[in-house]
Formats: C-alpha cells, sequence, structure tokens
C-alpha cells in the first residue's frame, strides 16, 4: 500500500481527520506484551470482574498508540515525526469498543514546521474517553511511500505449551 504525505503548506487551521478503531483482545494483549504492563485490569477477566469496571479494559496508552498511527499513516504521513502528546483520560475503553479517532489542527508555527492538533476520541455511544493534543514537526516535502507491513505475530496462551524447537 502506497501512503502520500501532507506537508505543512497544504495543512490549514481547522484541517482534520476521523478514523475509526476496534478495540480487539488481541490489540490489549500485544500492547501488554510490547508494554511491559500486565496490569491485571487489562488481561485477567476473573480480577476485572472484581473491580469497578466489571471487566477488563483497554490500556489508556493504547489510545495514544492509536492516534500516532492515524497521524503517521492517515493524516500527516511520511516524515511526520512526534513532539509531544498530552491525554486525559475520561473514561475506560473496553474490549469491543469502537473508538472514533478525531484530531483537528489547531495551530500552525510558521518559525518551524511545528503543528498543534486538538485530540478527541469517543466510544460507539459517543462518549469522550480521551482528550488532549498532538504536536508534531510536519513534513516539508510531498512523498508517497509504500507501507511495510509489520512483522506477523503469534501469541500463545501462557498455560499453552511452547512449539517444538525444528532446528
Amino acid at each position: 500500500m502506497d501512503i502520500t504525505n501532507i506537508t505543512f503548506d497544504e495543512l490549514a487551521i481547522g484541517d482534520g481527520i476521523e478514523v475509526s478503531r476496534l478495540v480487539t483482545a488481541r490489540d490489549v494483549e500485544l500492547f501488554a506484551v510490547v508494554s511491559g504492563d500486565h496490569n491485571p485490569l487489562h488481561l485477567d477477566p476473573e480480577y476485572a470482574a472484581t473491580t469497578q469496571f466489571g471487566e477488563c479494559i483497554g490500556h489508556g496508552m493504547l489510545i495514544g498508540a492509536f492516534v500516532s498511527a492515524v497521524i503517521g499513516l492517515e493524516f500527516m504521513g511520511p516524515g511526520t515525526v512526534y513532539l509531544g502528546q498530552n491525554l486525559e483520560f475520561r473514561s475506560p475503553i473496553f474490549l469491543g469498543d469502537t473508538l472514533s479517532i478525531g484530531l483537528t489542527v489547531t495551530d500552525k508555527h510558521a518559525r518551524k514546521p511545528w503543528v498543534t492538533m486538538a485530540l478527541s476520541v469517543k466510544n460507539q455511544d459517543g462518549k469522550e474517553v480521551c482528550r488532549g493534543e498532538s504536536r508534531v514537526i510536519a513534513p516539508t516535502e510531498k512523498k508517497t511511500v509504500t507501507v511495510v507491513p509489520p512483522p506477523s505475530v503469534e501469541l500463545l496462551d501462557h498455560d499453552s505449551p511452547r512449539l517444538a524447537d525444528t532446528n
């Protein structure tokens, strides 16, 4: 798949994007592996059932990863560099939620190709689960690149026998 970026000069205050993303158990499990956050609230349904949420919830920072993907692949695209992100978590995200991730350009910093965007993430019921701000260095040159697909990953349950070494 090829993607083409949006350059600093092409962006205007008020420009934005809204992208939907389903929160899956696999997303949460992979994020737990990569982040090292194995909190039972995210991974253990029996434990999560005893909490105020009554079921497993997704990591809040998983939203940050989703936002990064939207900016890097769907909004500004290749050449965009993160400067910072502020997130305020308003409500938990649950497995099976469909999140609408909205970004809107609120400021362009003329001396540098820096862009500030307001962020709002809502669930399928329209409830805002996260809001904040992202700041990036926007690309200054137009580019089209081929997206390299991620490697395949196999998740094994901790009680599952490991695959035999075939070497």
